[in-house]
């Protein structure tokens, strides 16, 4: 089978490229690395020294010995979009080329607008170009648990049976999403929903939890890992506090801390989404996949890595500053997940597990994470008028250097 991976040099696009080519999968990719020159905005850089991608290009020919084609460019130009589909012609489709941070979506007007825009182009011009070039491809599109917010009722997979005023019917269920990033991806569903329908195309929406660990067990070598983001724009809270409790700063859950939310190893991420590929969606289908293992609040991931952290001769503390984000402290989360176990799903890791494997990987790079310990600490609030103001200071602090940083492997661009 041939998958496009849009997004393959991201987080979750990398590693899924790799064991998409384990199984035997030709795999292409589209980027244009905009998540590399984000980071950089906002002063930040991974912790993993990360290749370029001709270097990766090359790592995968002779560490795998397979070929990986690459098309550099930009969802937003449909004239690219649709050469390269009408080039590849791929089986599948997936869609993680999208701006993935909530904090970066509230940085300001600039960033909100940039964020929907982004997103919610990119996936109208490659339903287009399917329509056109690849009509019987399945498009699996990276959605969020985050689109349904945090209900006081149990989160279907999509779609739910309601009975009102003595009428039914099938319906999606409410969105509820807490940031302009996530309302970009509620939009991103209803134009696949409504593509599916209007073109014939298959789709599959992965409603996907928060992604934790660096490594799958195709990266055998330290220049197959993928980027580890731990800034406040672009790490998720787990982490964050790794990074914290490597740098002996707090460990800081937000608020109470009593958030909760689902949360899959990396692992088994891209299990999930080789088993989407190779079940694909029937013609005219949109269907919905919850894809995550177990929930856990905020409070729980601060205390497993306290706990690790503190096996491992660290001293972390636990603080918590006031939540900057606008949500529910403490609330009711029941989602359902079984439709990826009925097509073979099994989970493989634990969270404690990877949060060593985890420590172990930081630990290593931990002069990346000293160059750049301040910009992990909270500085953008949903509400706040300055953030572009604490952005360009941290931006700034960022600008020279330490003389204790040695070049990195590679170089992160």
């Amino acid at each position: 089978m041939k998958v496009l991976i849009t997004g393959i040099d991201g987080y979750s696009g990398w590693p899924l490229a790799l064991h998409l080519l384990s199984r035997g999968h030709d795999v292409v990719g589209v980027d244009n690395f905009v998540t590399r020159r984000r980071v950089r905005e906002v002063g930040s850089w991974s912790a993993t020294p990360i290749p370029s991608f001709a270097q990766r290009q090359s790592l995968v020919n002779q560490l795998l010995g397979k070929e990986l084609p690459f098309h550099r460019g930009d969802l937003g130009r449909y004239d690219f979009v649709a050469r390269v589909l009408e080039e590849e012609r791929p089986d599948a489709i997936v869609h993680l080329a999208e701006q993935r941070s909530a904090p970066y979506s509230m940085i300001d007007v600039h960033h909100a607008v940039t964020t929907q825009v982004d997103n919610v182009v990119g996936t109208l011009h490659l339903v287009y170009a399917m329509r056109d070039h690849c009509p019987d491809a399945h498009l699996v599109k990276m959605g969020t648990m985050g689109e349904y917010g945090t209900p006081n009722v149990d989160i279907p997979e999509g779609f739910f049976e309601i009975e009102y005023r003595g009428r039914q019917d099938r319906l999606p269920f409410p969105r509820q999403a807490g940031s302009w990033y996530h309302w970009s991806k509620v939009f991103d569903s209803g134009d696949v929903m409504f593509a599916s329908k209007i073109f014939d195309l298959r789709a599959t929406d992965v409603m996907q939890g928060v992604i934790y660990g660096i490594r799958t067990a195709e990266m055998t070598d330290r220049r197959l890992l993928t980027r580890f983001d731990f800034d406040e724009t672009w790490g998720t809270a787990l982490n964050r506090f790794i990074a914290q409790a490597v740098l002996g700063l707090p460990i800081t859950p937000y608020g109470k801390g009593e958030q909760i939310r689902g949360f899959i190893a990396l692992e088994d991420s891209v299990q999930s989404l080789r088993l989407a590929v190779e079940h694909p969606a029937d013609r005219g289908e949109y269907r919905v996949f919850n894809q995550f293992d177990a929930a856990y609040s905020v409070n729980q991931l601060a205390e497993t890595t306290h706990q690790i952290a503190t096996e491992l001769g660290l001293s972390p503390r636990i603080e918590h500053p006031p939540d900057p984000r606008i949500e529910a402290e403490q609330h009711y989360y029941a989602p359902i997940h079984e439709r990826l176990y009925a097509l073979g799903y099994q989970r493989t890791r634990e969270l404690s597990e990877v949060v060593r494997e985890m420590f172990t990987d930081l630990l290593r790079y931990r002069r990346r994470l000293e160059a750049r310990r301040h910009v992990v600490m909270p500085t953008i609030g949903w509400r706040r008028a300055d953030n572009p103001a604490a952005l360009n200071a941290r931006v700034a602090a960022s600008s020279a250097p330490p003389s204790a940083e040695p070049p990195p492997p590679v170089q992160d661009r």
